[in-house]
């Protein structure tokens, strides 16, 4: 049953409607609502009358207060993403690169929150009235910041999947053909076992991303008729590699390859081996979910397929200015596909035509 976001009204018991009420009964984004009522943006004649009927229909009331806060065009648009300790800059710096370029080319700047404070980060934000556009990064599948972004009369646009998008734009990266492909590669060039190195068991389901990627391994190994095993860390960083490698490397001897899912993840595989003595591309493969410049860092370059984060990034940028122009339309949700698997040095071929 779907959850009744409208406010209490205390003058009747009964609750208020918002305007993303309005928004979904007339089928157009929150931010043409807002671009309605403010008359900041053009917005075409049947739309207008469209967003104007469920106004009626519904007996929405906007509040003046807010309504003239909004008006006031900021040309900032805030992103949210969570770089703490354990963030992998490798990783995250692409995609927030990306963001701020595509912001200027747009005459726009970008104010960066990169502390997880949950939904009181979102709304304090809003409150200032010192932004015109929200992108929400590192979207978890429960994410309480998500119901939070849903009352902001404000465009947004999830980078992450959560379970319910509650009506925002959602950008997301297909991690299952990734996984898919990376095995396939493993499964022509004649390998015989697969280990994944997998997060910390705390960790592992609160992305929506990794346990796709996951999955689609196990399942597609299965198909290969491969036995795949995935290896979770009894901890992050450095130690739990080592704490762990006894159970990666426990068929090296017999045509193994192994898959890593991040790029500090890869950085300390090839740490792994090389302590081992073991030479990715030889002995063992190496095959890895990370960009082509992470892959091309090592002095053996490694076979990869690449998250491609500055696509990812523009496409959220795309859908945030179409809101911020009036796009109507329901909310979107679009997943960056991978450009294919790069074979490099880290592939040991083990049959003849891999």
């Amino acid at each position: 049953m779907a959850r009744d976001e409208r406010s209490p009204d205390r003058r009747n018991g009964r609750s208020a409607p918002t305007s993303r009420d309005v928004a979904a009964l007339a089928g157009v984004a929150q931010s043409t609502v807002s671009a309605v009522m403010s008359g900041k943006r053009a917005v075409s004649a049947e739309t207008r009358a469209r967003v104007e009927r469920a106004m009626r229909e519904l007996r929405y009331q906007p509040n003046a207060g807010a309504r003239t806060l909004r008006t006031a065009k900021t040309n900032v648009i805030a992103l949210i993403v969570h770089l703490g300790p354990k963030a992998d800059a490798a990783e995250s710096v692409p995609y927030i690169d990306t963001i701020i370029e595509e912001a200027r080319r747009h005459d726009y700047e970008v104010v960066l929150s990169t502390v997880r404070e949950g939904p009181d980060g979102v709304t304090r934000l809003a409150g200032r009235s010192i932004c015109d556009a929200f992108v929400i990064m590192d979207i978890q599948p429960d994410d309480d910041r998500v119901p939070a972004a849903h009352e902001l009369d404000l465009p947004v646009v999830l980078v992450g999947r959560p379970k319910d998008p509650q009506g925002l734009d959602v950008v997301d990266f297909n991690t299952r053909r990734s996984a898919e492909l990376l095995v396939d590669e493993l499964a022509i060039t004649g390998h015989r076992h697969i280990a994944v190195l997998g997060e910390p068991a705390d960790e592992q389901e609160r992305f929506q991303f990794v346990l796709d990627f996951y999955d689609a391994a196990t399942d597609r190994a299965a198909l290969h008729g491969i036995e795949l095993t995935v290896v979770p860390r009894p901890f992050d960083g450095w130690d739990g590699i080592a704490a762990c490698a006894d159970q990666l490397l426990t068929h090296r001897d017999d045509r193994l390859g192994l898959i890593t899912r991040t790029p500090h993840v890869t950085e300390w595989l090839v740490r792994l081996l090389h302590d081992r003595q073991l030479t990715p591309g030889q002995d063992v493969s190496l095959a890895g979910f990370c960009t082509d410049d992470t892959a091309l860092s090592y002095a053996r370059p490694v076979t990869n397929v690449s998250p491609r984060p500055r696509a990812v990034s523009s496409l959220a940028m795309r859908l945030l200015f179409e809101r911020l122009e009036g796009a109507d339309g329901p909310p979107c949700l679009e997943l960056v596909q991978p450009e294919g698997l790069v074979r490099r040095a880290t592939t040991a071929l083990f049959i003849e035509g891999g």
